[in-house]
């Protein structure tokens, strides 16, 4: 070791290394020993190391420093063959005495040597053979060695590898699973057999663990999304029939959950729910399917009975997502063959309702419950025979055990009107899970179901009606507490009308149903804006509230109003009793009076706003409900006066991208009627807002007051522009800026190209304005619209290159160069390749817009380093796209060639990285280069 005197230096440093405190004193040892992993020379001191050291921390960086290189394939197959035999050597005499983190990493470095030398040499599979003549000796601790080995092998052979590309992965994977998985799995099943005994719960550990490895394996190539606990049928091979045909495969998992270490019985559940999975064609004949069910039902009945080890919170996760598995895997009618399937479903029942009732405890694990209540009754209809399926009398409770509980946790935890992530009511996936499966339990026994519903609801509706009268000084925590049970109904309520199935009563009578849940949260629509209640915008739980009645009105949109009005005549006629709502069109007005408060009063909750227009952009968009929009009076008042005055949402910065979307949709509905002059009525307080900008001096435009209403104008104008999609839409917008307005945006780009809140919006606006999609941009034969307008481009690229490039790099670089500059190439490829201008005009006549625009973009490309290029991907993607444009369509070969060498050579770099990096679409993008192929034929 040339840069050590000794050993024992080295060790003092490798302890340094893994246990300083010291961030210095750690780099520093990092950077002193990187050559062990880095430099094939130092693999004879690895074992110099491992063969002399006292410390484990010096033995374990020479173990991590051979994985690193046997990582990277280049080392020769008699050096690869060489370590391998070293290790398990060195295992087999040194194995016991060494500390567990270095073993583990002898033995990854065993099992990684394997799978990279798998196809190259048949003695890389000995390992299989030499972990079983570890298990073969006397020793414990080397018994134990041996189905380490097995574990980590069937790990790193499942496990794809950034040093292995993907298809020779899956080629090991499965010459892996063919040949010694299966062996590898009885192995696990002999040694948990043979350590039910008395013995130490490091030895149940390991074996439980492998067995779980082998049925986790990825035996089609298709590996699970690793951040979800969903997967889909563990598709087993045949040949592993007969051992899972074996009762005492199924049991000897059943044995292990009932010890007393919890990771054991976590990992013997997780084991269970795997096999609850194996797919059903594994079995050829019903009984043994039927036998393999019924064990498993009669195991989980056993654990409901006693209760064992569901006090732990990870064995009560694993035993729900175990339960979920049954329906999942097995039709109802399987279930109902079982002897015993009425005492296992009123167990089950029991269960989830004491589930429910821990709703805190269990919050993450009732879904898989409730799903599996859902599934079962979603497969009535289709049962055969005169077996009684005893759901009738137990989902009913169960559902309204699910409704209880959600009333109950809010008087129970969320009584406090603050901000809580925690909360389903603020977390939309939560709340998605938690009503996932409500909808087919509720419709299974509807009557009762909504009968339950409203009887909650009404006394719910008069408290709050009654709230609304008194003073604001009242007791604030009560009236949240309220907000917030009305709020869970509400969803609940949103959730049974998403969905419309025909399941237990008649699509009339559903109607009805529908009818009678609607009406009170239509009812409360008047409620909540009214009194008191319209001076608590700023409450938390007056917007969790407000959320709710906009996904309920969402919901409530797809399925009954619009084209699908005309097939609810029963819900209509009977909300017409309830409250005088005797078509869609009524209610839409109804709708559109919410979303109208909503934006005039949650000025500061931008989650709201978001959520109104969302539900103002689906009613704008359907075809249908777009034109019935514009019949009502509230829709008139909102396009006729979208002033900040009305709007006060407009002005709030934490909105300022709500803008966007609130003019898109305006622009939607404005579009549906052909008008100029509603247009440019339309238009008439953006004029005023643009005609007060361009009175004001130059000095002014670096006053916030300036840039907020000029940022404020182009998210208003691009959101315009985004609504326009034919020629007549976009020529409408285009003659209201062009020209008169063209020189307010050259100025404000020039004044402050050095703020990127006042540009971005600025070309953003641009970039959507020149984009022809559509075919919006097309203009007469004889218009000069189209060269007008990308001289006007030119001007704004030439004025914002010319300058950003002037500017020093400030400490976030992407944020006040790079974002402007894949803005400005985006705008100039989309005005490149839009088709709607003759480019030759631009040199018979002189005129230097394309080549000025030109030649101020490749110099902002060259601004930026390569790396920074590849790094962000929203440059990355920009500047590919316009090298695209440039090389297709502008760059000859010869001006290609007549570059200075810099540049040159930085273009052909950036290409050839494009062509090699991960990103398929770029790399795709960059071989499609025509003159990329003249100037490969020319060099």
């Amino acid at each position: 070791m040339s840069s050590m005197e000794s050993l024992a230096q080295l060790e003092v440093l490798c302890e340094k290394l893994y246990n300083s405190r010291d961030s210095a004193e750690r780099a520093h040892a990092e950077s002193t020993l990187k050559c062990f992993s880095e430099n094939s020379d130092y693999i004879s001191q690895c074992q110099y190391i491992l063969d002399n050291a006292s410390t484990p921390y010096a033995l374990m960086l020479a173990s991590t420093s051979l994985v690193k290189q046997v990582s990277d394939r280049s080392l020769s197959l008699q050096l690869r063959l060489d370590i391998r035999n070293y290790v398990m050597n060195y295992l087999a005499a040194r194995g016991p005495k060494l500390q567990n983190f270095v073993t583990i990493s002898l033995i990854q470095l065993a099992c990684r040597i394997t799978k990279f030398g798998w196809f190259d040499d048949d003695r890389f599979r000995e390992i299989f053979k030499e972990a079983t003549d570890f298990l073969a000796l006397a020793s414990q601790d080397h018994y134990l060695i041996g189905l380490k080995i097995l574990n980590f092998l069937v790990m790193e052979m499942n496990q794809a590898n950034s040093a292995m590309p993907l298809t020779l992965h899956r080629k090991i994977a499965t010459s892996f699973k063919d040949q010694f998985l299966l062996q590898i799995f009885q192995i696990s099943l002999t040694s948990l057999h043979q350590l039910k005994s008395e013995v130490p719960d490091e030895l149940r550990r390991v074996p439980i663990s492998l067995a779980l490895r082998c049925l986790s394996f990825d035996f089609v190539g298709s590996p699970v999304d690793e951040s979800s606990e969903e997967f889909g049928t563990v598709q087993l091979p045949a040949s592993w029939r007969p051992l899972l045909q074996d009762p005492s495969t199924v049991q000897i998992f059943f044995d292990y959950y009932k010890v007393n270490d919890t990771s054991v019985s976590k990992e013997a559940l997780e084991c269970l729910v795997r096999l609850a999975s194996v797919r059903r064609s594994l079995f050829v004949e019903d009984p043994a399917r039927s036998q393999f069910l019924s064990h498993l039902m009669s195991g989980t009945r056993e654990i409901l009975q006693t209760g064992q080890g569901l006090a732990d919170h990870g064995n009560y996760h694993e035993f729900c997502r175990l339960l979920g598995r049954f329906k999942v895997n097995y039709q109802l009618s399987e279930l109902l063959n079982v002897e015993f399937y009425g005492e296992w479903l009123g167990l089950v029942a029991e269960f989830t309702t004491k589930s429910l009732l821990s709703w805190q405890w269990a919050s993450n694990s009732v879904y898989y419950l409730l799903s599996l209540w859902s599934r079962l009754v979603t497969s009535v209809p289709y049962l055969k025979g005169d077996t009684p399926s005893l759901l009738d009398e137990t989902v009913p409770k169960i559902t309204e055990g699910f409704i209880t509980s959600r009333i109950n946790s809010v008087q129970a935890s969320f009584a406090d009107n603050s901000p809580d992530p925690d909360n389903p009511l603020e977390n939309a996936e939560s709340l998605q899970d938690q009503l996932e499966s409500l909808p087919y339990l509720c419709r299974f026994k509807y009557e009762s179901c909504s009968l339950f519903i409203i009887n909650i609801m009404e006394p719910l509706l008069q408290a709050y009606t009654a709230r609304s009268r008194l003073p604001a000084s009242g007791d604030a925590a009560e009236l949240s507490v309220i907000e917030g049970q009305i709020a869970w109904m509400v969803h609940i309520i949103a959730a049974i009308l998403k969905i419309r199935q025909t399941v237990g009563c008649s699509q009339d009578s559903q109607e009805l149903f529908d009818a009678e849940l609607a009406a009170r949260v239509l009812q409360l629509i008047n409620i909540t804006d009214t009194g008191v209640h319209a001076q608590r915008y700023q409450e938390i739980s007056k917007q969790r509230l407000d959320r709710a009645i906009l996904i309920f009105v969402q919901n409530f949109r797809r399925s009954y109003v619009g084209d699908q009005a005309m097939h609810a005549s029963k819900l209509y006629a009977r909300l017409s009793e309830l409250l005088g709502l005797t078509d869609h069109l009524v209610l839409l007005n109804v709708i559109v009076g919410k979303i109208a408060t909503n934006l005039k009063c949650y000025a500061e909750c931008e989650d709201v706003i978001d959520h109104t227009l969302s539900l103002f952009l689906e009613l704008a968009s359907g075809y249908m409900t777009g034109k019935l929009l514009l019949k009502l009076e509230s829709t008139k008042f909102i396009i006729a006066n979208h002033s900040r005055e009305n709007f006060p949402f407009l002005e709030e910065y934490r909105c300022v991208r709500s803008r966007t979307n609130f003019y898109y949709i305006l622009g939607c509905l404005v579009f549906m009627e052909d008008g100029p002059v509603k247009f440019r009525s339309f238009m008439e307080p953006l004029l005023q807002v643009a005609v007060n900008l361009e009175a004001s001096a130059d000095a002014a435009f670096r006053t916030d007051v300036v840039k907020y209403a000029f940022t404020g104008l182009m998210r208003d104008l691009r959101g315009i522009a985004m609504a326009t999609n034919s020629r007549r839409t976009y020529g409408l917008l285009f003659d209201w800026l062009y020209p008169s307005r063209m020189p307010l945006l050259l100025r404000a780009i020039s004044l402050l190209t050095d703020e990127p809140e006042v540009t971005t919006p600025l070309l953003k606006f641009m970039s959507e304005f020149v984009l022809n999609k559509a075919q919006r941009l097309t203009f007469d034969s004889s218009s000069p619209n189209g060269i007008l307008l990308f001289r006007e481009i030119s001007k704004l690229i030439v004025a914002y290159g010319s300058r950003i490039l002037l500017l020093p790099n400030g400490t976030n670089i992407y944020r006040s160069k790079y974002k402007g500059i894949w803005i400005s190439l985006t705008v100039l490829s989309r005005a490149l390749c839009g088709n709607y201008v003759n480019f030759g005009v631009f040199e018979l006549y002189g005129d230097r817009a394309l080549a000025d625009a030109l030649d101020i973009s490749l110099k902002m490309t060259l601004s930026i380093p390569l790396s920074d290029i590849l790094t962000f991907k929203k440059l990355s993607k920009a500047y590919y796209g316009y090298m695209e444009v440039l090389f297709n369509n502008h760059i000859t070969i010869n001006s290609v060639l007549n570059l200075d060498t810099s540049t040159f050579v930085h273009i052909v770099t950036s290409l050839e990285s494009g062509l090699k990096g991960l990103d398929t679409g770029i790399s795709t993008q960059v071989s499609h280069y025509e003159s990329l192929y003249h100037l490969e034929m020319f060099l």
